[in-house]
């Protein structure tokens, strides 16, 4: 069965613009359309992306791009595994020299890790007794802490999902006890590249539902609950959804729940062994959180549904645009300034990644000092008042993103015709400066 991970319907939203940016960079992939699937921020110069097929074939691509100067000129190579039929799963990278990669076969699964030591050069097989039991091995994914400490999984073989870790950078590999390693579901599998990581600990998820979770760099795993019933849409095929996590404690998931449209935000504070109650979330879906804040970075290459990105400092509860119509693909942040995420190329010396230019450190108004937006429930009117504010945009969403109004406000108070607006939920989003309020304002 094939096991990759379903990819996230993306949904259109609308936010105001603001001052971040992106600034296109050149992968120098020779082949046209090559995307960058997959971001690893060694520093703010040693950066490594793995390549993927935007052409609409099912090519398999083993191919990596890489840069030493933050950016400024990008080096392509091939990840040579001695099989071309295996699917590159991800990168993990501690250095401008040293990498990892996963890899298995989209239909029979096995694949393994391997490793490079000359960046990118050559790439050796490492724990090659590992992911060998056609049908039913997949290596879903590796991740190194540092240079030495790392994790291997892939799916279950007998009752236990096969986890490996290693203390001496890939040299020797060790299986996780049965003890340590949670007995699996029946129909339960994990997922190519459905997993997060911060400090020491590592998060993967299942196709029941399920979250499997290490705090010591893999030696120990214990099986969480979440609010979907399947990761990937395998099993429960309007359940799908990614999770992401910004320190040991803070995650969001990031999914649809017995509906295959309507997204939500579910939230932890403890590692994912408890979880808030879905929010409906309208926004884009490919994500990443500037590592230990609670800003969070979305964006899209979905033209139909809406292509774009976005950021919220408040953990996903509001959202300030960057930029709307552009393609984006998955992002990779180091800190609030330096950030990375994907796009595709036209040649070797034209487009395939995008730099972020900003600071996402950058606070949003306070809306108790800034605007004062009543009443809340509205009937007919809404009055946007300030006391040192008098020239604005405002910007109308529904639930959904679609804008239902836009204007220009001027004057320390306004009042807005709300009457033509169906009964429900809408956010008033007000721009000023550079900077943005969000206010969820219930109309009856």
């Amino acid at each position: 069965m094939k096991k990759l991970l379903l990819s996230l319907l993306l949904v259109s939203t609308s936010f105001v613009a603001n001052a971040q940016s992106w600034t296109s960079q050149a992968t120098g992939f020779t082949t046209a359309l090559r995307s960058t699937v997959g971001i690893q921020i060694v520093d703010a110069n040693n950066v490594w992306a793995i390549a993927g097929d935007a052409s609409g074939g099912t090519a398999v691509v083993q191919e990596f791009t890489k840069t030493t100067d933050g950016g400024t000129t990008w080096v392509p190579g091939t990840i040579n595994v001695g099989n071309t039929s295996l699917t590159i799963g991800n990168i993990s990278a501690v250095s401008a020299t040293t990498a990892w990669v996963s890899a298995a076969d989209s239909t029979n699964g096995l694949g393994g890790v391997f490793k490079t030591t000359d960046g990118g050069l050559t790439w050796t097989p490492q724990n090659t007794t590992a992911f060998t039991t056609a049908g039913s091995s997949w290596c879903d994914g590796v991740h190194f802490f540092d240079a030495n400490n790392g994790l291997a999984y892939g799916d279950p073989v007998g009752s236990n999902f096969e986890i490996y870790t290693t203390n001496d950078g890939g040299a020797t590999w060790t299986a996780v006890p049965v003890a340590n390693n949670p007995a699996v579901l029946a129909s339960e599998w994990g997922y190519a590249g459905s997993f997060a990581y911060a400090g020491n600990s590592f998060w993967f998820t299942t196709s029941k539902g399920k979250i499997y979770r290490t705090t010591d760099m893999g030696l120990t795993w214990t099986k969480l609950s979440s609010p979907l019933s399947d990761f990937g849409a395998g099993v429960t095929t309007t359940n799908f959804g990614s999770l992401y996590f910004t320190d040991n404690n803070t995650g969001i998931i990031v999914g649809t729940k017995n509906t295959a449209t309507t997204y939500k935000i579910w939230t932890t504070t403890n590692g994912g062994t408890s979880w808030s109650t879905g929010v409906v979330y309208a926004g884009f879906t490919d994500m990443c959180y500037v590592p230990g804040t609670t800003t969070l970075v979305s964006t899209s290459a979905n033209t139909t549904s809406g292509a774009g990105s976005a950021y919220s400092q408040d953990n996903g509860v509001t959202w300030t645009s960057i930029d709307a119509d552009v393609q984006h693909g998955v992002p990779a942040f180091l800190d609030a300034t330096t950030g990375w995420c994907g796009g595709f190329n036209t040649d070797a010396t034209t487009d395939g990644i995008y730099k972020f230019g900003g600071d996402l450190a950058t606070k949003k108004f306070d809306t108790t000092k800034n605007f004062k937006i009543s009443p809340n429930p509205a009937n007919s009117n809404v009055t946007i008042s300030s006391d040192k504010i008098d020239s604005c945009q405002l910007r109308v969403t529904d639930l959904m993103g679609k804008v239902v109004l836009e204007k220009t406000l001027t004057g320390l108070q306004n009042t807005i015709d709300v009457n033509s607006l169906s009964s429900g939920a809408y956010f008033f989003t007000l721009n000023a400066d550079g900077k943005t309020e969000t206010v969820k304002i219930i109309k009856n």
